[in-house]
């Protein structure tokens, strides 16, 4: 496991940057500066490589995790070996947060999927701040509901869709718009492996799948990039 260096306080060094870590979190941008000082005072950097644990599925849930840079995968893993994907965490994004509230362990099993940045927050630490500001617990909240609502989506998508129609909404979904084309970046750890996890299935139906698409003209798959050709056509193939 990792080794980091702990403080009671963030070192001035480091508060313009765990700042700018925490408001990059869509549900913090907008809190009071004094809530925001008080996180960033109790706030850790930690720095991991590709492949290394941040947290293992089972452990006590000691501490809240803010990704500053990079990306990492949270995972289930079954007796036999197999893995379930149950979201792929970018920069800006918060976790750790149901084992810390619950007084649970851990859910799932974090692991850095390339170079990452973070931060976090020790669970007394973050009691205490929210004891005075009941406005945070609201908050965390918001992100927890936010949450069960996305894990609904994926049992539905694992549950009652074929893999053509999960790679259809996935696809849809991580889709950005790019000089009037529907475009989903690759990132360099974005293998057949890693998407197969993901989606539930395993490579060799995946990639079965994706040529199927791209043999009807409904995609183009490149190194760095899947270009979405006929999205109407895609949608259908998600209501499958």
């Amino acid at each position: 496991m990792p080794t980091h260096t702990q403080s009671a306080h963030t070192p001035i060094s480091d508060a313009v940057r765990a700042r700018k870590a925490l408001t990059a979190v869509r549900h913090f941008a907008d809190l009071p500066d004094e809530i925001l000082d008080a996180l960033t005072q109790r706030m850790t950097p930690r720095h991991l490589d590709a492949g290394q644990v941040i947290h293992l599925e089972g452990e006590p849930g000691e501490k809240v995790y803010i990704l500053e840079k990079g990306w990492a995968k949270s995972i289930r893993t079954a007796i036999d070996g197999r893995e379930q994907a149950t979201i792929f965490l970018k920069a800006g994004e918060l976790f750790g947060d149901e084992a810390v509230f619950s007084g649970a362990p851990y859910p799932v099993t974090v692991i850095a999927l390339e170079k990452v940045e973070m931060w976090f927050i020790q669970r007394l630490d973050l009691i205490e701040i929210i004891q005075r500001y009941p406005v945070l617990a609201m908050v965390f909240i918001r992100r927890l509901s936010e949450q069960v609502l996305y894990y609904v989506e994926l049992v539905e998508d694992l549950g009652l869709r074929n893999v053509q129609a999960r790679v259809a909404n996935t696809l849809l979904k991580h889709a950005e718009l790019v000089d009037g084309k529907l475009v989903i970046p690759r990132q360099t750890w974005t293998t057949l492996d890693e998407m197969a996890i993901r989606l539930g299935t395993v490579r060799d139906v995946l990639s079965r799948t994706l040529n199927a698409l791209e043999g009807e003209g409904i995609l183009k798959i490149g190194r760095t990039k899947i270009i979405i050709i006929d999205p109407q056509k895609l949608l259908k193939r998600g209501r499958v």
